[in-house]
């Protein structure tokens, strides 16, 4: 998540009440945004751009996974 996506942020917001059953209201305050911006936000279907980024992070997560971890710079 970035401070440039609001989707992101919108989605962390709603997860916060679903995973650690912290209130919308509380988690906008804390973030600093207003409810009715959360609203907007949290019902906007996902983009296209969007759509084919969780693909490919899925893709990624999955490739690593079935690596063992091993792809990427070497751990120290």
């Amino acid at each position: 998540m970035t401070e440039t996506d609001p989707a992101a942020l919108a989605s962390f917001i709603g997860n916060q009440r679903t995973e650690h059953r912290v209130p919308h209201r509380l988690a906008c305050q804390v973030l600093g945004v207003s409810e009715s911006w959360f609203c907007k936000w949290r019902d906007k279907p996902a983009t296209a751009r969007e759509v084919r980024h969780g693909q490919l992070t899925d893709t990624i997560r999955r490739i690593l996974e079935d690596s063992g971890g091993t792809h990427g710079s070497p751990k120290a």
